[in-house]
């Protein structure tokens, strides 16, 4: 099968990047916009990286570029480095009171992947502990001084399955910390925590031992995370590039793949960094390839070319319906069989609608369609 994706209307800007990224020679600098060669940079996560490419190509690079990639460089290192603290600190708290913790992304991916906590971008950490130790896990963090983010909506318990994290911030040390009962928004199967507590791997870079996902489950948990935001930052694929170099158990990986998610996703991303970052695609990943597995890769690229900036509310209508009809796509038939039994599960809008008391709640369900098309038949009055 030919793989072959249309990259026309990708920027010459983000074009140089991805060679630097993948160390590959590049002529291109010359025609080079160098302050939108720089707005891509902050909006992909990769400026520390990519200051590690640029500082010894002074005929290439602008002075102006290094500088600002030296600046931007130099407070992330400080920020992963506050980061990395608190991650220990917060893993020895829980760990003194027996919750079990995975740490998800953050500082343990750059330690990781890129072999120095320098080179890698993070905003906050995310951590995985079991559902009956969120409670406990909340208390011990409000008692550091972190507030709840409570944005979450619920109505029989749908937070349970519908939701995968709750946000905390920590308004003197401005750090958010994200606690997931689930890798990844349901509904969908998944791993259980003790499954992914079993194959573990342990950090010990700083003498204190740190838990993290296994190579395996790290790879599958970032192909979900990557593909459902549409690959929509280069952070995200250069992680992937670093972890497919690693000694990957690939047979492993598809049996995951077909009984969590679909082996297409994992097709999309290896498409993608074959395009995008020359990696070679070897003989163990063609079970991944297929013609669906390009055409996500394609549609993926809208979001790389237009720069798209998915946590930045509100979103443009075309983006947003794109986006919609994107996630549809990235199901399997099981995967959206279950999206739809879901529907039918009452939604907090239907307790707004018609509000009850908590011991009627049940009679949402049988009112749900009615209480939808009500909410619609006001929308379209009101438009």
């Amino acid at each position: 099968m030919e793989l072959t994706l249309d990259k026309n209307s990708i920027s010459k800007e983000l074009l140089f990047i991805l060679d630097l990224i993948c160390d590959k020679k590049s002529d291109s600098y010359e025609e080079v916009d160098w302050e939108e060669f720089l707005i891509h940079t902050q909006h992909h996560r990769v400026y520390p990286l990519l200051y590690s490419k640029v500082k010894q190509l002074e005929h290439m690079i602008p002075d102006f570029v290094r500088q600002s990639l030296y600046s931007d460089y130099k407070h992330n290192i400080f920020q992963m480095l506050r980061l990395r603290a608190e991650m220990s600190g917060i893993h020895e708290l829980f760990f003194e009171v027996q919750i079990q913790t995975l740490f998800l992304k953050g500082p343990i991916l750059a330690e990781e992947l890129y072999g120095d906590l320098s080179l890698r971008t993070c905003s906050d950490i995310d951590l995985l502990i079991p559902l009956n130790q969120l409670e406990y896990a909340e208390s011990l963090l409000i008692n550091l001084g972190y507030e709840k983010d409570d944005y979450i909506e619920t109505v029989l318990n749908d937070w349970r399955w519908r939701h995968h994290h709750v946000t905390y911030y920590h308004p003197i040390k401005k750090i958010k910390v994200e606690v997931h009962w689930r890798m990844h928004p349901g509904p969908g199967k998944e791993p259980t925590f003790d499954v992914l507590w079993e194959r573990r791997r342990v950090d010990k870079i700083t003498g204190t031992a740190v838990y993290y996902l296994g190579r395996e489950d790290l790879f599958l948990f970032l192909t979900a995370h990557g593909a459902r935001h549409g690959w929509s930052r280069l952070r995200w694929l250069t992680d992937m590039y670093y972890l497919s170099e690693q000694d990957l158990d690939w047979s492993l990986l598809y049996k995951l793949f077909q009984v969590y998610s679909s082996p297409h996703l994992c097709g999309q991303v290896l498409i993608l960094l074959s395009h995008l970052l020359d990696m070679k695609l070897r003989e163990e990943m063609n079970p991944f390839i297929s013609r669906k597995a390009l055409r996500l890769a394609q549609e993926a690229l809208f979001y790389l070319e237009n720069r798209v900036q998915l946590h930045t509310k509100p979103l443009a209508i075309e983006v947003a319906n794109y986006h919609k009809r994107y996630l549809v796509r990235l199901m399997s038939f099981k995967q959206l069989s279950l999206f739809a039994l879901s529907t039918l599960h009452p939604f907090p809008e239907d307790a707004q609608t018609l509000p009850l008391p908590v011991r009627l709640h049940f009679l949402y369900f049988p009112l749900r369609p009615f209480l939808w098309i009500w909410r619609k038949s006001r929308k379209v009055a009101v438009t």
